[in-house]
């Protein structure tokens, strides 16, 4: 542009138009009002048909009314992990009631993760000869652990359930039942129950440290048949020493319940693990039918209670002269008996 047309501009007397911000202002409120009057109009219009859906969307958030769609407001921070195919393989062929036992149980516990919004990841425990070991088979539950962990990578609390297990409180949430009030629920050394008799006092534990691991223990010592594990660099260490080849190289004759008599004997001698672990009463995550540990049979302290109305039941050793499929019938159907409504609202 030339010097003199810029003169001109200038002198022209045209100025910047300055912002109407009271008019935009007024020009919104008037378009909200409108938007608010057309819905209100469609809305008394449509009476029937609002009304139709507030019903249909009050029952899908706020009950169990079947042939709807529900939802939840869970959190991904948990993971149950389920062993399953225990006894398909190379070994041995399943049967009919091995395959229903199976079936029952991954039923139970996807209900259960859908309710209340939990990742579920299904693992195959099949003898497969995957180890260069053949003893290692039976030591995979720390490595499928591992697996899960990098599986999902957010979730911060990982629940093992074995196959004959039974979720029969599907309503109480893993928060309600263990970790809101955690610290209350669980004691942090053996003094309360000590089935191996192990040392209670080693030096060099500090139990100031928080939970990491939550383990209960029956007759025979720590269960693995249900327990919590947390994600953090000192699980990280756990499973690594848990993992490690010279308890299964060395001691794979001697210890009979395999990875769990590993991790009693990490527990016994290690202060830096004692310092994290947390044990909880057995029926409060792990409840015994009648018939296991026969030690102890009138020990209340280990067996289901169905009027106090035990979260989980598990039917440890059932393989071992019990009937498997015949417990696991027994207590769905008992599930469905204490649980059985006439409605379906909460």
């Amino acid at each position: 542009m030339k010097d003199d047309e810029k003169k001109s501009w200038r002198g022209s007397g045209w100025k910047p138009r300055a912002h109407n911000w009271s008019g935009r202002r007024r020009s919104i409120w008037k378009n909200l009002d409108q938007a608010r009057t057309a819905v209100i109009n469609f809305m008394m219009r449509r009476k029937i048909l609002v009304a139709l859906f507030a019903v249909l969307s009050m029952l899908s958030l706020f009950t169990a009314v079947p042939f709807l769609p529900h939802f939840n407001w869970g959190s991904g921070k948990y993971v149950i992990i389920l062993a399953a195919n225990e006894g398909g393989g190379v070994m041995q062929w399943k049967g009919a009631k091995e395959w229903s036992v199976e079936r029952s149980s991954i039923a139970n516990k996807k209900a259960y993760a859908e309710r209340h919004g939990y990742h579920l990841a299904i693992k195959d425990v099949s003898a497969k000869k995957r180890y260069a070991h053949e003893w290692r088979e039976s030591w995979e539950k720390v490595d499928i652990i591992k697996q899960t962990m990098r599986q999902f990578p957010n979730a911060e609390w990982f629940w093992w359930l074995d196959l004959h297990t039974y979720i029969m409180e599907p309503q109480v949430s893993l928060d309600k039942q263990v970790f809101n009030n955690l610290y209350n629920n669980t004691y942090r050394d053996v003094s309360y129950f000590n089935p191996l008799n192990i040392p209670v006092h080693i030096p060099y534990v500090d139990y100031n440290q928080p939970v990491d691991l939550i383990v209960s223990q029956d007759c025979g010592g720590f269960n693995l048949g249900s327990f919590f594990i947390r994600r953090s660099e000192w699980t990280e260490k756990l499973l690594d020493i848990w993992w490690d080849p010279v308890f299964y190289e060395q001691k794979h004759m001697e210890w009979e319940h395999k990875e769990q008599d590993a991790l009693e004997y990490l527990y016994t001698h290690e202060p830096w693990i004692r310092g994290r672990v947390g044990f909880i009463p057995l029926r409060k995550i792990n409840a015994f039918p009648p018939g296991a540990c026969a030690d102890m049979e009138n020990d209340p302290r280990l067996f289901y209670n169905q009027n106090d109305r035990d979260f989980v039941v598990n039917m440890a050793g059932c393989e071992w002269g019990r009937d498997c499929w015949g417990e696991m019938e027994y207590y769905k159907a008992l599930n469905k008996k204490l649980h059985n409504k006439k409605f379906w609202f909460f």
